[in-house]
């Protein structure tokens, strides 16, 4: 799915490539007293001044000499590089000179030259960055986030419970893990709630079980558990969702996709862990055998859920999947979901929702996502609000009985199923770019990841954890 889009945006090494000059505000007069006269004059004439994504071609005698690129105040975040595989001409291969930072910079690069071409050809191709060293952990990045993008932006008719199954199957293969899809008798017996929200479909609903064992980790290594929702298409079931509510539900397996992203850095990284990745893959469909608004369900960990909406499904598939996940006995568990609106009503697109009452695990998954540029926003599990998910007939129900705290009601939800001195962390994403910018084209999009897999890290094994 990757291998041919991450070699049309970077270079050989051998190639005659570019000066691509990468400058700060404050850095654009000791830039300019280096650069030839001509090229100097020519910046201030034509009014540079390195705002962020601004770019000036060098002229010279044979044509384009280089470029220079402007990267405002803060030169480390990728979305500074975002632009450029884009500005630059089509065909062109570039080395990065000045202030760039590197590791950044390739992340960047590979992301903001990232189009979906499986059915239209992009109407250009990215210009080429010759990697430079030091920089094969934004690499592997880059390509865990594409391969997640390219599973969101692929269509539902295209991609439904089965072919994401087989996209962790695939993964597994890639990197010599094992994988289990567990569909049929099995699944209802083991995974009740995942069956009953994708009985309404001709398209029959599975869990795949990756697990890996990382280089050097022993059978006593910490034990990380991954969880996805994967609806590949959510029409909201009998509680139908209106049309323009539909229009983006093949996003709604975009936390699935954020988990095999971590999953990928994780092993791409050789990290001396244990893993397990679960990914829920269900369509919620209507048809005369789609479960009902008022039905009692039974789960994986025995408790029984009454159904007060079933456009509340994610919740239902991640809570099976937590709870075969808790009996691994895991030293982390975390989850990941397109759960509710209410996340985007308070936090809008760009922020994922975290919930832990973990305050390590919490502090830690902030702490990085400032760190690397793909922040999270904790919201609270208040508990005074558990009562709101009562229900007369089961031992609760999946939606609340008042319209507010929406996802904040989702995690309390979720937390049931969950035990007590489990760590534990939740979080409720868009997974999608609403308008093109620098990095981040129209489309499906993998937030939290490099946080995730950069806190699990230090969690598990230490590593510079404060």
């Amino acid at each position: 799915m990757l291998d041919c889009l991450i070699p049309a945006s970077l270079a050989g090494t051998d190639a005659a490539a570019l000066p691509l000059h990468l400058v700060t505000k404050a850095g654009l007069p000791a830039l300019l007293d280096r650069l030839a006269p001509g090229q100097a004059a020519f910046l201030r004439a034509s009014g540079f001044a390195a705002k962020a994504n601004e770019v000036r071609l060098l002229p010279g005698g044979t044509g384009i000499e280089g470029a220079v690129a402007g990267l405002g105040e803060e030169p480390s975040s990728p979305w500074s590089y975002g632009g450029l595989p884009m500005a630059l001409p089509e065909g062109t291969d570039w080395r990065l000179e000045g202030e760039a930072d590197a590791p950044a910079a390739l992340l960047g690069w590979c992301l903001g030259a990232y189009r979906y071409s499986r059915f239209k050809t992009p109407p250009r191709q990215p210009a080429r960055l010759m990697q430079p060293p030091g920089t094969d952990t934004a690499l592997a990045e880059a390509r865990a986030i594409c391969r997640g993008r390219d599973l969101i932006n692929t269509p539902a008719g295209h991609l439904g419970p089965e072919e994401l199954a087989e996209a962790v199957r695939a993964l597994a293969a890639d990197y010599g893990a094992s994988c289990e899809v567990i569909e049929g008798q099995a699944l209802a017996e083991g995974f009740p709630a995942v069956a009953v929200v994708g009985q309404g479909s001709p398209r029959a609903p599975r869990v795949a079980v990756l697990r890996w064992q990382g280089p050097g980790a022993g059978a006593d290594a910490p034990l990380l558990a991954l969880c996805g929702k994967g609806v590949c298409f959510d029409t909201g079931g009998l509680d139908l969702k209106p049309a323009a509510a539909m229009l983006r539900m093949k996003k709604d397996m975009g936390g699935a996709a954020t988990m095999i992203a971590v999953a990928e850095m994780l092993m791409a990284a050789a990290t001396p862990i244990r893993l397990l990745l679960l990914v829920g893959a269900v369509e919620n469909s209507v048809s005369g055998t789609a479960f009902r608004p008022m039905d009692v369900i039974a789960t994986r960990k025995g408790l029984t859920v009454e159904i007060g909406n079933t456009d509340a499904e994610g919740r239902l598939v991640l809570c099976d999947l937590l709870a075969f996940a808790a009996e691994q006995s895991p030293a982390l568990v975390i989850d990941a979901a397109t759960l509710t609106g209410a996340a985007r009503v308070a936090l809008g697109p760009d922020l994922p929702a975290l919930f832990s009452d973990d305050a390590e695990v919490a502090k830690t998954i902030l702490r990085y996502g400032l760190d690397v540029q793909d922040p999270v926003w904790q919201l609270p599990l208040h508990r005074s609000y558990v009562s709101w998910l009562d229900s007369n007939i089961a031992d609760l129900n999946n939606v609340a009985t008042k319209p507010m705290a929406g996802a904040v009601i989702a995690a309390l939800f979720l937390r049931r199923f969950v035990p007590d001195d489990l760590p534990w962390a939740h979080v409720d994403l868009y997974a999608y770019n609403d308008q093109t910018r620098p990095g981040r084209p129209e489309g499906g999009e993998i937030q939290a990841a490099r946080a995730l897999a950069r806190a699990v890290t230090a969690l598990l094994l230490h590593r510079d954890n404060p």
